[in-house]
């Protein structure tokens, strides 16, 4: 039975398939351990494979195209229209087969490796910069329990991890010290951080 359109299901290790012919029959729905979802595909003639968009499905779909393969990734929330009863993998491969044939339906573009790679980039400084708050909002809250209140702004918490650095710290117990010069040396790492990260964005957008 020849296969003209499958809706392939990612995971970590066990993926599911749900293939169908031109007259919209069942050809298979079967699961596929990772090491043999490549060779599965190679054995196939070419033919429409839909994936939902995920964290690693612009990686499979290069690697189906790169065998001939027509792939198409469908955002998440598209999918979930035609998923006819409780969730599985069975039933969410057989969506994804169905919701890829459908001529309204709207799709993902697949990304290169290069562009993944400038996408890493903006995604680890935005954690950075979260973890960064979250040091600041610390170092505010324990100071602020011996009655040492910073100004507002980045700058100013800075200067003071700084100071701190250099030794200049306002009067506390040891134990307390220790905490405040962890979480200084803590932000201006992550400052740093920050910083060379965002030069390389600079660099990538010239």
């Amino acid at each position: 039975m020849e296969v003209t359109t499958i809706g392939l299901d990612l995971a970590k290790n066990v993926f599911q398939i749900h293939g169908i012919n031109d007259q919209g029959e069942v050809a298979f729905n079967r699961a596929l351990r990772r090491v043999q979802v490549l060779p599965f595909f190679e054995r196939l003639e070419p033919c429409l494979i839909g994936i939902e968009a995920c964290g690693t499905s612009h990686h499979w779909a290069r690697e189906l195209i790169r065998l001939g393969h027509h792939v198409k990734l469908i955002p998440p929330t598209y999918v979930k229209p035609y998923v006819k009863r409780g969730k599985s993998d069975a039933v969410d491969a057989a969506a994804i087969c169905e919701a890829v044939t459908r001529p309204t339906m709207r799709f993902v573009e697949v990304k290169t490796p290069e562009q993944q790679a400038i996408l890493a980039v903006h995604r680890t400084r935005d954690l950075i910069v979260r973890q960064r708050t979250q040091t600041i909002n610390m170092l505010r809250a324990q100071l602020a329990e011996f009655g040492v209140i910073l100004p507002q702004g980045v700058y100013h918490v800075l200067q003071f991890a700084k100071d701190c650095a250099n030794g200049d710290l306002p009067e506390l117990p040891t134990d307390a010290e220790e905490v405040i010069f962890d979480l200084c040396d803590q932000l201006l790492f992550l400052h740093t951080k920050i910083l060379r990260h965002s030069r390389h964005m600079t660099q990538i957008a010239k």
